[in-house]
């Protein structure tokens, strides 16, 4: 098992995995998908942390270190976007990705990371929660734009 971060040669690979992630579909790589793909690989502060076996993505989060004027201007992390492919899965592969995360954001100084997920479903909730991450101490609100 490897950890890194994705490059840009891995575009492909991780909208694989993003095809297991909801419902919406997976955009086609074109022009204007390669220079999103550019930009996000460019920000130092968004990475798409990558879990291989045998030179295969099996899992990946997004991770946002986000600069911060509070807590002694301490940034904090944001998690989005965790999937693991469905074979690959009860492996420890998710929770090597949100482990890896939580790496970068400890050593980036971070006073906090979170995560937000529309599961609700308890083995999901479960598998948070073992991996670190508790539902108890703050309220998430989210308004959508259609």
């Amino acid at each position: 098992m490897t950890k890194r971060q994705a490059t840009k040669g891995d575009l492909e690979a991780v909208l694989e995995l993003y095809k297991h992630l909801n419902v919406d579909p997976i955009p086609e790589v074109d022009e204007s998908l390669t220079a999103l793909w550019d930009d996000i690989l460019a920000d130092k502060n968004h990475r798409i942390l990558l879990i291989e076996v045998a030179g295969k993505a099996v899992a990946t989060c997004v991770l946002l270190l986000v600069p911060n004027l509070t807590r002694g201007a301490r940034p904090y992390a944001i998690v989005e976007n965790v999937v693991t492919l469905p074979d690959e899965r009860k492996k420890g592969y998710g929770k090597a990705v949100l482990d890896y995360a939580a790496e970068i954001a400890r050593s980036a100084n971070c006073y906090k990371i979170s995560l937000m997920t529309g599961r609700k479903d308890a083995p999901t909730l479960r598998f948070y929660e073992n991996a670190g991450f508790n539902r108890n101490d703050k309220t998430a609100f989210i308004k959508w734009w259609h």
